[in-house]
């Protein structure tokens, strides 16, 4: 018989840096997990994204086990990276802070294209214009 779900976790952890504090020490504990079954992996996997947001998906089972995965970096924070802004606007329709152009929006794309709804590179291009419209970032060309 399958394991039962009990609760789907979603954090924005930095990669390699995971500790036992928060976020990961406090959300872990609240479920009854030990925290170092998933601290020490998930540091070894995320060498690579030092320094910079991950997104971690963890599935928690009736037993106290559990599983995750990792979605690599947020779409936001790769549209800031590509065009060199902290942050998108606090008033997206009125301050532009930036502007993308398709040809990056397909390169941020095609580092995401299997964890959006979408069916090619092209729709998945449009689903990260719209994060950058919703973040003040201008789309052109």
């Amino acid at each position: 018989m399958a394991k039962k779900i009990i609760g789907n976790l979603k954090l924005r952890i930095p990669g390699g840096k995971a500790t036992a504090g928060p976020p990961v020490g406090s959300t872990l504990g609240q479920w009854g997990l030990n925290m170092m079954d998933f601290i020490n992996p998930f540091n070894e996997k995320t060498k690579e994204f030092m320094g910079k947001n991950v997104i971690v998906h963890i599935r928690v089972y009736d037993d106290r086990s559990f599983d995750w995965d990792c979605l690599g970096q947020p779409v936001d924070d790769l549209i800031n990276e590509k065009i060199g802004i902290k942050k998108g606007s606090g008033k997206p329709n009125l301050e532009k802070v930036g502007k993308i152009t398709q040809a990056q929006l397909r390169e941020i794309a095609e580092v995401k294209k299997d964890q959006l709804n979408a069916i090619d590179v092209e729709g998945a291009a449009k689903v990260i214009a719209g994060t950058a419209r919703s973040m003040g970032v201008e789309v052109v060309g």
